[in-house]
């Protein structure tokens, strides 16, 4: 337990006291936000103005290659656990238990959360925002899978992983739902005051480790109109002008290599991506409006996590501090052909989106930093080192010198600390693993083995001279596809994977509700 330490400050000529913590465990504060794409900060190439996260970049490390899992649930889990999500009864999505082993719709009980372990080791877990690894059936009343019954000790926010940023629902503060919103309600705003006001309530004998989860820039694309005008003349010139302005800012700062072109993915728009000047008028307006009220989204959750920051430096805790920045997925193409002329800029310079674990879907930000200046030992550096969303929970223990909790089974985290590689020093070669909607990968060393569905082929991809994925070696090189298709499938043996399900969203739904009509989430 940390002691407290009396520092005198002077405001208004009057000295003060604030408490402030001695360094023996750092407090932690993970930042996730929800399907943003891979250059949508400002310090990952964008014309998005992202400043507090941009400074938390400029003051510590980024990773370029941050994989996740391709979609909400799944990453959250992986995130929650440190486990690949089937292992952990969220093979796809909450929306439905499917009464098999990986695919439960919520977290499994034998596995410990990540608030549950930091909790053990002493912390005071807090969480704000957006939840969704309850099964949707189970949002009527608490079902031992609330974030308050999984490890945290205040929580405030939405289960479900969908909705109005107006009138989201269901909203919980602890257990108790909340129903009367008030007229000027904006979710993203709420994310902020409530992990704000745990900041300011927190006991600083404790560390703290604090989990905010923002929905932004999830759709529906909704944002006050000061925010989003301030942002509509940024996108007049179109998407073809800004994506390549975008990659070479990524090229100029060493995110991807100088030497690569950036590629036009004309199979994903059916044969042909139009340029700007083939859209109409009314299709060119749609587009600016549109992308600037997903850029506004993205600005009002910046603030607010300025506005965080801000309060930790009040509580004197800054210097003791570590921040965590990621994206649980790439940018989606759900919002038609705008939605995916949109990601395809957001996702830049990789190929396809959300829900495929093609380079879009799984690549995101990733920003480690210490309040302590003289810990951040690559301050401003890219880190080039393969790394994955189930990192995260061991990142954190080690950080807090945390041990796996006693009262839990299992205690083989599949994930590694990603403190070294933020120190500069190199991690142990390892396979990471992928699967999502039957969308299949597998990245060994420098190769790729990656398929969109289950009655797809797979493409054999050399990430060393093709990170893009646009040359498929699997016809050059079968004995290469027939070694990475064999450590896949002992991988999906091995963690609940089988059998794939291909069905689309509503027909899976229907399906496993009326197979399995128990959809309250009891496990």
């Amino acid at each position: 337990m940390n002691k407290l330490l009396f520092v005198p400050i002077a405001v208004c000529g009057v000295n003060q006291y604030i408490n402030a913590q001695l360094p023996q465990s750092p407090n932690i504060v993970l930042i996730l936000c929800d399907d943003m794409g891979f250059s949508d900060l400002g310090c990952y190439g964008s014309e998005i103005r992202t400043s507090n996260i941009d400074k938390l970049a400029q003051e510590g490390v980024r990773f370029s290659q941050f994989k996740n899992t391709g979609r909400s649930c799944p990453s959250r889990a992986a995130l929650l656990t440190g486990r690949y999500q089937h292992e952990v009864g969220m093979g796809w999505m909450a929306e439905v238990d499917e009464h098999r082993p990986g695919y439960r719709g919520q977290l499994d009980k034998a596995y410990p959360t990540i608030a549950e372990a930091m909790k053990a080791g002493g912390y005071s877990t807090y969480m704000s925002g957006k939840w969704h690894v309850t099964t949707t059936g189970g949002y009527d009343a608490p079902n031992g899978s609330y974030p308050v019954q999984r490890g945290f000790d205040k929580y405030y926010g939405c289960l479900h992983g969908g909705g109005s940023y107006y009138k989201p629902d269901p909203v919980y503060n602890n257990l108790d739902r909340i129903t009367d919103l008030p007229d000027d309600y904006y979710y993203t705003k709420a994310i902020t005051d409530s992990a704000v006001s745990f900041v300011h309530a927190h006991d600083t004998r404790k560390p703290m480790f604090l989990y905010v989860a923002h929905y932004a820039p999830h759709l529906p694309l909704q944002a006050p109109a000061e925010y989003v005008k301030k942002c509509i003349d940024r996108y007049k010139v179109g998407y073809d002008v800004l994506r390549k302005q975008r990659f070479e800012k990524q090229k100029s700062i060493g995110l991807v290599p100088d030497s690569l072109e950036l590629p036009i993915f004309n199979k994903e728009f059916g044969g042909k991506r139009p340029a700007w000047e083939d859209l109409t008028p009314q299709q060119q307006e749609k587009w600016i409006n549109d992308m600037a009220t997903y850029a506004a989204m993205i600005e009002i959750m910046d603030e607010g996590i300025g506005k965080l920051v801000d309060e930790i430096k009040k509580k004197g805790m800054y210097e003791n501090t570590v921040f965590l920045f990621l994206s649980d997925n790439g940018a989606t193409d759900e919002g038609g052909f705008i939605g995916q002329l949109m990601s395809d800029l957001s996702n830049t310079p990789y190929r396809s989106y959300k829900k495929w674990v093609f380079q879009g879907g799984t690549s995101t930000p990733f920003i480690l930093t210490y309040g302590d200046k003289k810990k951040n030992k690559m301050k401003g550096e890219i880190c080039h080192q393969p790394a994955h969303i189930i990192d995260v929970m061991p990142t954190c223990m080690a950080l807090g010198k945390v041990t796996y909790p006693k009262t839990f089974a299992h205690a083989d985290l599949p994930g590694t600390s990603l403190l070294p590689a933020s120190q500069g020093k190199a991690l142990e070669p390892r396979t990471l693993y992928f699967e999502h909607q039957s969308s299949c990968a597998i990245i060994d060393g420098n190769w790729k083995l990656v398929k969109a569905d289950r009655d797809s082929q797979w493409e054999l991809i050399n990430l060393a001279t093709d990170p893009f994925e646009t040359n498929d070696l699997a016809e050059k090189y079968p004995e290469k596809v027939e070694e990475l298709e064999a450590k896949w499938i002992d991988w999906a043996n091995t963690h609940k994977v089988f059998p794939l399900e291909n069905r689309k969203w509503t027909e899976r739904i229907n399906f496993y509700h009326k197979k399995n009509p128990n959809q309250k989430g009891n496990q």
